[in-house]
C-alpha cells in the first residue's frame, strides 16, 4: 500500500484492470495504489506490457474494449471518477486531464490543419473566440519549440517530422489547461534538445500552475531528470516506487537493478554491445555466402548530396519555392563500419539515409556504391535487383513495416524466393533458422505481425533484412519505441550481426548514447548540413562544433549505481 501523501491530486487505490478474452480473463493491472500531489512529476517505468500506459489509460477512461475497470478507485481533487457517468465524465477530458499519445500521427487529423486542431481545441476548451484562439494556437507552438509558426500552422501532419508532430501533440494536450497531465511516452521520437525543451515546459507548468504530471516512458534518463518520484511496474503489479534520486542510485528489487543495467552508457563505450559470438549459428554460413571477404577501403561514397521539397502552394507554378532539406559535404563510409548519424527532428537524417540507399531522389550530388556504381547508372532491372537486395533498411515502426495480412514465415519466405537465394525445398527450414538466429522461435513463424509485441516484431524486420544477405543496413530509428531491457538486445544482436557477417550500416538515432555504443564514427547534422564528423570516441570526448556540444551537454544522464566502482578485468 502507497504512503498517503498531503493533498493528493490523484488518488489511485487498489486498481484492478481487466481484459476479457475468450480463453480466460487477463489482468493487466492488478492491485495498484499510487498518488500525485499537485506540483509533482510521478514517474512510471517497466518494460514493454508491464501496464503503464493501461494505468493512464484507466484514469482517462480510454481503456481499450473490451477492457474495464474490475475493481478499486481512482480519485481527482477528491472525487471518485469511477462512480461518474460518462456524460459528466466527457467534459473532464482535456479540460481537467491531458493526455499526451506515444503515437501522434494517430492522435492528429490528417484532414485539418495544425493551426486548425489547435485552435478548435482552444475555442472548446477555453472558450475563446476564433481570432484569439489562432493567436493562442500560435504561441502554444512556440511554447513548444516549433519553429516559423505562422507557416506551420497552416500546414498538415503528414507535413511534419516526427517528433514535430510529437511537439504538436504535446501543445494539444495542454490546451486546456489542465490539473493533471498524463504523458504516454511523451519524448521518444523526439531528439535530446528538443526533449529537453519539453520537459522543462513541463517541469515549469508543474510549478507554475501546480500541475499534478504521470509520466510513462522507458528512457530511465529522462526519469532521472525530470520526475520526483518513481514507480517500477512489472507484470501489472508495482513493484518498487519512492524518491526517484533513491530508487535509481539505490534500487531494492532485482528487477529495478536489471532495468538500470540495461542502459546503455553515454559516458564510455561497454564492451558488452559488441562481444562477438564465438560459435557462429549455421544460418550465418548461409548468409555469409557471396559476402566479400575484402573489409577494406569504402563502401559507399557521396558526392556534395542536396534534396529539395517543393511547396505546394507557390505563387508562380513555374517557379516552386523550394525548400533544401540535405545539403551535405562528400563523405564515404567505410567497408565494415557503422556511421552514426545523429542530429535534430527535422535535421535531414533520414532523408540523408533514404538518399543514400536510393529511396528518394537525389536533386544534385551523386552516391556511388564500390559493388553497384552510382546509383544513377542502375537503370536496368537486374542492376537494381541485385541494389535492391544487397542494401536493406531497418525502419523505425516495426508495426507498420510488416503486412499484416502475411504471417512472418511468408514475409521472411517471399524475398528469398524472389531473388531465388535458395531452391524451394530449403526455403521452410531457412526461415526457421533466420527465426532462431534473431532471438524468436521457429513457430513465431505461423503467427502474424499483431500477435508479437514491438520488440519481436523489430526482430522479425531483422530477419527479413537479412533473408537477403545484404551488405549494408541502414537503421532508421530502429529501437527509438523499445523499452531499455528490449533495447539492450536489439543493439547487441545487431553488433553481433555486424561482427559475424562484416554488414556495413548507417545507424540513426536521436539517442547519443546509443550511438555511442554502436558506432564506429558519427556525423552530426544540423539544418540539413553536416557540421562535424569523426570517430565515436573523438567525438564524444572532444567535440569541436558548438551545436555537437549543446547535444551532448542536453542529453539527459542517468548516474548508474555502480558508476564509481572499479570495472573489473
Amino acid at each position: 500500500m502507497t504512503t498517503s501523501l498531503p493533498s493528493a491530486l490523484l488518488d489511485i487505490t487498489d486498481l484492478h484492470v481487466v481484459f476479457p478474452h475468450r480463453f480466460g480473463d487477463f489482468t493487466a493491472v492488478e492491485d495498484l495504489s499510487l498518488q500525485i500531489r499537485r506540483g509533482e512529476i510521478l514517474g512510471l517505468i517497466g518494460e514493454s506490457g508491464a501496464g503503464k500506459s493501461t494505468v493512464g489509460n484507466a484514469v482517462i477512461r480510454l481503456l481499450e474494449k473490451p477492457g474495464y475497470a474490475a475493481a478499486g478507485t481512482i480519485k481527482l481533487d477528491g472525487t471518485d471518477l469511477s462512480r461518474l457517468s460518462e456524460k459528466d465524465f466527457a467534459p473532464l477530458r482535456g479540460r481537467r486531464i491531458g493526455m499526451i499519445f506515444q503515437d501522434p500521427m494517430t492522435s492528429l487529423n490528417p484532414l485539418l490543419t495544425i493551426g486548425d486542431q489547435l485552435a478548435e481545441t482552444l475555442q472548446q476548451s477555453l472558450g475563446l473566440g476564433t481570432r484569439a484562439a489562432q493567436e493562442e494556437a500560435e504561441k502554444r507552438l512556440v511554447d513548444v519549440g516549433i519553429p516559423e509558426t505562422a507557416h506551420r500552422m497552416k500546414q498538415y501532419p503528414h507535413e511534419f517530422s516526427g517528433g514535430m508532430r510529437q511537439r504538436v501533440v504535446i501543445a494539444l494536450a495542454l490546451a486546456g489547461d489542465p490539473d493533471l497531465l498524463i504523458a504516454d511516452e511523451p519524448t521518444t521520437a523526439l531528439d535530446v534538445s528538443i526533449q529537453k525543451q519539453v520537459l522543462d515546459l513541463i517541469r515549469r507548468l508543474c510549478i507554475e500552475r501546480q500541475l499534478g504530471v504521470l509520466l510513462v516512458t522507458h528512457d530511465m534518463g529522462v526519469i532521472a531528470e525530470t520526475t520526483d518520484r518513481v514507480c517500477v511496474m512489472r507484470h501489472g503489479r508495482l513493484v518498487e516506487e519512492g524518491a526517484t534520486a533513491h530508487v535509481l542510485s539505490q534500487p531494492k528489487q532485482a528487477y529495478t537493478r536489471q532495468l538500470i543495467a540495461s542502459i546503455p552508457r553515454i559516458d564510455r563505450r561497454e564492451a558488452r554491445f559488441h562481444a562477438p559470438n564465438a560459435d557462429p549459428a549455421a544460418i550465418d554460413r548461409w548468409l555469409l555466402d557471396g559476402q566479400k571477404s575484402d573489409l577494406s577501403g569504402p563502401f559507399v561514397e557521396t558526392s556534395a548530396l542536396t534534396r529539395d521539397f517543393a511547396f505546394k502552394k507557390a505563387l508562380w507554378p513555374k517557379k516552386p519555392k523550394l525548400l533544401r532539406a540535405v545539403d551535405t559535404i562528400p563523405f564515404a563510409i567505410q567497408r565494415g563500419e557503422v556511421l552514426g548519424l545523429v542530429g535534430e527532428s527535422g535535421s535531414g537524417k533520414s532523408t540523408l539515409g533514404r538518399l543514400i540507399t536510393g529511396l528518394l531522389p537525389i536533386s544534385s550530388g551523386t552516391v556511388a556504391y564500390r559493388d553497384h556504381g552510382a546509383l544513377a547508372d542502375l537503370t536496368s532491372v537486374a542492376a537494381r535487383k541485385r541494389f535492391r537486395r544487397d542494401v536493406q533498411v531497418v525502419f523505425q515502426d516495426p508495426y507498420s513495416s510488416l503486412n499484416g495480412r502475411m504471417t512472418v514465415a511468408d514475409t521472411l519466405a517471399e524475398p528469398i524466393a524472389f531473388h531465388r537465394l535458395a531452391p524451394p525445398a530449403e526455403i521452410a527450414g531457412l526461415v526457421g533458422d533466420l527465426l532462431e538466429r534473431v532471438g524468436l522461435a521457429r513457430d513465431a513463424g505461423r503467427k502474424y505481425p499483431h500477435q508479437f509485441s514491438g520488440g519481436q516484431r523489430q526482430r522479425v524486420c531483422i530477419a527479413r533484412a537479412l533473408s537477403m544477405r545484404p551488405s549494408f543496413l541502414f537503421c532508421d530509428e530502429p529501437t527509438s519505441a523499445l523499452d531499455v531491457s528490449i533495447q539492450a538486445e536489439m543493439l547487441a544482436l545487431l553488433m553481433e550481426l555486424k561482427s559475424i557477417l562484416g554488414l556495413t550500416m548507417l545507424f540513426v538515432s536521436h539517442d547519443l548514447a546509443v550511438i555511442r555504443q554502436v558506432s564506429d564514427r558519427v556525423a552530426v547534422m544540423k539544418a540539413g548540413r553536416i557540421v562535424e564528423l569523426k570517430s565515436s570516441e573523438d567525438l564524444f570526448e572532444n567535440p569541436e562544433d558548438d551545436y555537437t556540444k549543446m547535444l551532448l551537454q542536453t542529453a539527459p544522464r542517468l548516474a548508474h549505481p555502480a558508476a564509481n566502482q572499479p570495472e573489473k578485468d
